[in-house]
């Protein structure tokens, strides 16, 4: 019987190299694997739906799910995860010295929508009491002008979100004390280079994100893996396939950090951070599947809901192909 000949689009994560590389098959396929930037790689999927398995943002799918819109269907393999309290940038010059200080602020975002900024709001209405309607939002380019979000938003009349002035970056807002905070995965060229008074509100984010995932077993998810909806209904047992075939690469990547005669990563302490990691979070610290990360997936469907972006709250067997529910033993 021949092979299913299908497309998958993602970055080029450890994760998933087992996959690019072939020592990892995708049962039933013939797999022609696109690494590209994630910021290509959402933008060709979720505008053009050029790829037929892609590396998905996880909040602009979750909207579009709660409205029945998405042309891809996900499947429980997440690709990116990242704690995100050090997402958030701030003006070092407006007094601007805790969560609570944000309340009334301007705040720079690139996608209102976006999972990075979504976890860092849930994170201080949870922990600080800062709610994501207490202040007010820009959206725009990080370093260019011009970005929009995937998909159109439902928020309340009156909230407070607005676009960046033409031609304006976010980087060049902050950096002129236009905008006086930033949530972005991304660090701001202004804070990098050291040209504006701008620094992380949690300095030492490490400490604190490690104190949150103590507390609240959670490990923010950012990105997941979709397939074309048609694709999937033509071909009912590839969500299955591919969701083996990700834990199969996924495991390989794991086993390699645990290689340290020569390092594959120019990390020098690679090891001692990977021991520090697995004391704080466990040996699979990185968990696929819907179970292992039922929780996790709660409360970010709860965050969507909450910010006005989901239209309906979700459950976990609302987001992902019923046949990958079950857990798959590989």
């Amino acid at each position: 019987m021949a092979k299913l000949r299908i497309t998958i689009a993602s970055s080029n994560y450890d994760r998933v190299q087992p996959l690019i590389d072939g020592r990892v098959e995708v049962e039933g396929c013939e797999v022609n694997y696109l690494p590209i930037p994630v910021e290509e790689c959402f933008q060709r999927a979720y505008f053009h739906h050029e790829f037929d398995v892609s590396e998905i943002g996880f909040s602009p799918y979750m909207i579009a799910r709660s409205r029945d819109l998405t042309p891809y269907v996900a499947i429980p393999v997440f690709l990116s995860r990242t704690f995100r309290h050090s997402a958030i940038y701030i003006r070092t010059d407006r007094g601007i010295a805790a969560p609570a200080d944000l309340r009334g602020r301007r705040v720079g975002v690139p996608e209102y929508q976006m999972s990075a900024a979504m976890w860092a709001r849930g994170a201080l209405a949870d922990d600080f009491g800062v709610r994501h309607d207490e202040m007010e939002w820009v959206q725009g380019g990080l370093e260019q002008a011009g970005r929009r979000e995937k998909f159109p938003l439902s928020l309340p009349e009156g909230f407070p979100l607005s676009a960046a002035p033409a031609g304006r970056s976010l980087s060049a807002l902050l950096a002129a004390g236009e905008i006086e905070a930033l949530f972005s995965a991304r660090a701001p060229s202004c804070f990098l280079d050291g040209s504006a008074p701008v620094a992380r509100l949690f300095p030492d984010y490490e400490a604190v994100e490690q104190d949150y995932f103590r507390r609240t077993g959670i490990f923010p998810i950012m990105h997941a893996v979709g397939i074309r909806s048609a694709l999937v209904a033509e071909h009912p047992w590839l969500p299955v396939s591919l969701l083996k075939a990700f834990h199969r690469a996924k495991a390989i990547a794991q086993q390699e950090l645990y290689d340290v005669h020569a390092l594959k990563v120019m990390l020098p302490w690679l090891s001692a951070e990977l021991q520090k990691t697995v004391e704080i979070m466990g040996r699979d610290f990185w968990p696929y599947g819907v179970e292992a990360n039922r929780h996790t997936l709660d409360v970010m469907a709860r965050y969507s809901f909450e910010q006005g972006l989901a239209t309906r709250r979700m459950t976990p067997e609302d987001l992902f192909a019923p046949s990958t529910l079950d857990e798959i033993r590989v």
